[in-house]
């Protein structure tokens, strides 16, 4: 079970990492606090979302710099580059690899962006977002070529954020789908998509991309206290013997 955090994003917060410096640093303090995968998107000098060699780069070198053994995943994101050719050409354009790259199954260009990178010895986790990309993804037949399914069911509502979670979540059991999976939600909701992900034994995300507040509804100040927040939460998850054979049928 993993524990990944999303550091940063198109959101507004006072401790987000912007710089390649600023996000190896945070990188290293959340590693310190319990995290075994982190998920990066890069800025340029203007503070700009960047899927370009420079910023990529840069920020991948300093975050392994202080972060070494651990895993980094970067955004492939469409809303960065909306032309599939320019966003695909950028990638294509990448001398510094990270070791994964989450990759958004209803974007347009994304199949060619997976074929490309995994070819180049870089990992690809399917992201399915809804019930639509669900079916895409089940339908595509080609699970095997990717390392890990993400689940992000990003609804602001906690009951139906754990709703959708469960749906998805049945719709790739009985397609016969073994890929370990991560689960996140956002804002507060996230913590009760977690929390029920632990249970039924797979991984998590949190981060400033995905929630700015505590389980409790208290602003957080930092991913750390985030990273610490959920390393807490898998704790007493775990400790309370609720985890579930996530390859039995769901009964909610």
């Amino acid at each position: 079970m993993d524990l990944q955090i999303a550091l940063n994003g198109d959101v507004t917060h006072a401790a987000m990492p912007r710089t390649a410096d600023e996000i190896a640093s945070d990188a290293a303090a959340c590693v310190a606090a319990g995290a075994t995968l982190l998920h990066l998107h890069a800025f340029d000098d203007d503070g700009v979302e960047s899927l370009a060699p420079g910023p990529v780069g840069r920020m991948l070198r300093a975050v392994r710099s202080r972060c070494p053994t651990t895993p980094l995943n970067v955004t492939t994101f469409a809303a960065i580059v909306e032309d599939p050719r320019e966003r695909l050409e950028l990638i294509r354009g990448w001398t510094e690899l990270p070791d994964l790259v989450a990759a958004n199954q209803g974007e347009e260009g994304i199949d060619d962006i997976s074929e490309l990178l995994s070819g180049r010895g870089v990992g690809v986790e399917a992201c399915v977002l809804s019930i639509e990309d669900t079916e895409l993804f089940v339908r595509s037949g080609n699970a095997s070529r990717f390392v890990r399914l993400v689940v992000e069911p990003l609804e602001a509502d906690a009951a139906d954020a754990l709703a959708l979670d469960a749906e998805m979540e049945n719709m790739i059991a009985a397609a016969g789908i073994t890929l370990p999976q991560l689960h996140h939600g956002v804002g507060i909701a996230s913590w009760d998509v977690g929390r029920r992900a632990v249970a039924r034994g797979h991984s998590i995300r949190t981060g400033l991309e995905d929630t700015s507040v505590l389980p409790d509804g208290t602003p957080a100040r930092s991913n750390v206290e985030l990273t610490t927040a959920a390393v807490e939460l898998i704790r007493a998850v775990r400790s309370s013997g609720r985890v579930d054979d996530p390859r039995k049928p769901l009964g909610e």
